[in-house]
């Protein structure tokens, strides 16, 4: 195609699920559209839905020379394909035909080192290159989702008219912002799917106790959902939570498809990715943790079932009145998710500190409250958090919040006790719960975990009394270690 036919506002490369539906949204948005894929297939299917859904502005390509050279300069590219080497192996594909200051945007689920050294291997030829997250699946990326992207200041300038009319809407605008330099935006939609397990393990531990201690059948598990989804904890995880329990299943007529659904959790590795940045960065992130961890629990459905045959646990359940459960379930859940939040919020600012990506939290909150799988009616009061005190220590110390939590403990309390007394796992609430235990005290047993370190490896302490390093001749065995600066050395 000769450069003078290029008539396309923007490129989509790769007709999966997500590319598909996303470029149909740029689309019926106005903007014309130019769409490729490895596969000529897609882009054929492609091309039909955009005339069946009201002959929208798009038009399909099979080479990626005809396909970038139909676009307007500067041009602007994005893809979503498989992350990992598809997305090299694309940027290579589509980089040969590209020039100085046109714009390519991954809009996939990548690691965001990843993102950073694909900007700088496209410095030379003068491409700017985004990292974007997109949230809210098939039906959010062609209805609007949540977008976070991340790159070049004057990139996303050249995406923002697009971007900000196709990401979803809410009241204060639409659900995208400029999170942040290359990886910013990936970093974000990764903790923003940790927060996405550790929402959804809250829920099913909730589920788990409702059934088999407080003996709730499905329609009346779906009733529950439906009618908290009107309250607090108004969210899209909830409210489809209770679509679930209710939905009949067609191949056993007298059951519910839940039941039949196995009990093994698959994963794509951004809630691994979470956990190992929590750990990279020092920030506490243990209810996203437990939700990993319950994953890979849960995908050894076999060893389960043979240990289920030797291991035992409680045989029964003690009596509970149905209505006060009902109740501390509610609380319980709603103050979990706070300290989910926390978590999440709190690795995004430890990363956007020491890479300066200058991330507002309060944004975060803002973006999410559309479009994407964690949107919740409560990120409201997340985001007037932290535009109150956007140095805010920890979302659990906003006055709000711990008040909150404050007045709703004892139910969290009782929950837990519940669930340890009829052996029911609740990892995510009780790591929840401790998390929030360990943030509210002021001392803690760390003396003696750094005395026994001293102990066994002459590692030295601070004391409470006065300043500087400090060693313990414990026994008669410990001698005199010399310069203790030396011992301090390597600690992070």
């Amino acid at each position: 195609m000769a450069a003078e036919e290029a008539s396309c506002d923007v490129g989509m490369y790769g007709l999966a699920v997500m590319g598909q539906n996303f470029a149909l949204n740029m689309a019926s948005k106005g903007f014309k559209v130019a769409v490729c894929n490895r596969s000529e297939g897609k882009v054929h299917v492609t091309v039909d839905r955009a005339k069946a859904e009201g002959d929208l502005p798009l038009a399909g390509y099979t080479d990626p020379a005809s396909f970038v050279a139909a676009i307007k300069k500067p041009r602007r590219v994005m893809m979503l394909v498989m992350a990992g080497k598809p997305v090299d192996d694309t940027i290579a594909l589509l980089a040969e035909h590209m020039e100085e200051g046109d714009v390519l945007i991954d809009g996939g689920n990548e690691w965001f080192v990843n993102s950073q050294r694909r900007a700088k291997e496209l410095e030379p030829k003068g491409i700017m290159f985004m990292g974007m997250g997109v949230s809210g699946g098939e039906e959010g990326a062609r209805n609007g989702p949540s977008l976070m992207p991340g790159g070049p200041r004057a990139a996303f300038d050249l995406m923002e008219p697009i971007i900000t009319k196709c990401a979803a809407q809410v009241d204060d605008g639409a659900c995208t912002t400029y999170c942040g330099p290359i990886g910013a935006g990936n970093y974000v939609k990764m903790v923003h799917n940790g927060i996405e397990y550790g929402d959804m393990q809250l829920i099913a531990e909730v589920y788990d106790l409702l059934k088999l201690a407080g003996g709730l059948d499905n329609q009346e598990l779906a009733d529950t959902f439906a009618e908290w989804n009107r309250g607090e904890l108004q969210s899209y995880l909830v409210e489809i939570t209770s679509h679930i329990m209710a939905k009949k299943d067609e191949e056993n007529k007298s059951g519910y498809v839940v039941d039949s659904v196995l009990d093994k959790t698959g994963m794509k590795g951004t809630g691994r990715w979470t956990v190992q940045e929590a750990a990279e960065r020092s920030v506490p992130c243990s209810t996203i943790t437990a939700a990993l961890d319950m994953r890979y629990l849960s995908a050894r459905k076999d060893e389960r079932v043979a240990a289920s045959t030797v291991l035992s646990g409680p045989t029964e359940f003690p009596s509970v009145d149905k209505g006060q459960l009902l109740e501390d379930a509610r609380n319980a859940l709603y103050a979990a998710k706070i300290c989910s939040y926390a978590q999440g919020m709190e690795l995004i600012k430890a990363a956007s500190n020491e890479f300066e990506w200058n991330v507002n939290l309060g944004e975060c909150a803002r973006i999410w409250k559309g479009g994407c799988i964690i949107r919740a009616a409560f990120l409201d009061r997340i985001k007037a958090a932290y535009v109150k005190n956007p140095g805010l220590a920890n979302l659990l110390v906003d006055p709000d919040f711990a008040t909150e939590l404050n007045q709703r403990q004892l139910s969290w309390r009782r929950i837990v006790t519940l669930c340890f007394a009829c052996g029911i796992p609740c990892p995510a609430l009780s790591a929840s719960l401790s998390y929030l235990d360990t943030y509210r005290r002021g001392s803690l047993p760390a003396n003696l975990t750094q005395a026994q370190r001293d102990y066994f490896g002459g590692h030295s302490y601070k004391r409470t009394d006065k300043e500087g390093d400090f060693h313990t001749a414990w026994t008669d065995a410990h001698h005199d270690i010399g310069d203790l600066g030396e011992r301090t050395k390597g600690n992070i």
